[in-house]
């Protein structure tokens, strides 16, 4: 199979996965002590628009090619695949609930649904910021060594690295970064989270 139809097939399984885990209130890849940082917020109301609406054109669209007198495997047709545009909307949802940033004690993971996993050792972190950026395009792009990743066309969360980390892109290509830009609903949990731990002489002091 080649490389495109598998990660297409993977998108499909993970949704699937997530759809489960929403139902269930879970989350995945966030193990016990590491701080969960969620993004879906700012992109939630368009997603259940967007979800309303598609479920709304596919009783139509089913109404009128009734009215229409078209034949029923045509009909089953349209409705299987309106279905499934309607079902990836809402394993993109879930998967951006269920597939949150993760900050452990070894590493900081950007996220984007079932899109993209990108791990970030925390030895590798040497600042991390807040700086907002609006009206920002596509949803995971590379330019000049920086990743950014998009929700609902916004970023809020810079982080430079003191060396390149590899980042595979959504469709498979692969791009070395020195820094991430990302989207976070609490940018300054994610900054206080990666804060370096005092050290014992500074605890006691």
């Amino acid at each position: 199979m080649p490389e495109l139809l598998r990660r297409i097939a993977g998108f499909d399984a993970k949704g699937m996965a997530s759809l489960a885990l929403w139902a269930r209130c879970r989350r995945d890849g966030v193990p016990p002590g590491a701080v969960e940082v969620t993004y879906s917020r700012e992109q939630t109301t368009t997603m259940l628009i967007l979800l309303i609406m598609m479920a709304v054109e596919l009783v139509a669209v089913e109404v009128l090619l009734r009215a229409m007198d078209v034949a029923g495997w045509v009909r089953l047709l349209v409705f299987l695949l309106d279905a499934y545009g309607l079902l990836a909307g809402l394993m993109v949802a879930a998967a951006c609930v269920t597939r949150p940033h993760v900050v452990t004690g070894e590493e900081l993971r950007v996220r984007y649904g079932a899109f993209l996993d990108v791990r970030i050792p925390r030895e590798l972190i040497t600042s991390v910021r807040v700086a907002r950026g609006y009206n920002e395009s596509g949803l995971v792009r590379v330019d000049a060594g920086t990743l950014t990743v998009v929700v609902s066309s916004q970023v809020n969360v810079v982080v430079e690295l003191s060396e390149p980390v590899t980042v595979v892109r959504p469709l498979g290509g692969r791009a070395e970064v020195t820094a991430v830009r990302f989207f976070a609903d609490d940018p300054a949990a994610v900054r206080a989270a990666l804060r370096p731990a005092p050290q014992p002489d500074q605890a006691g002091s």
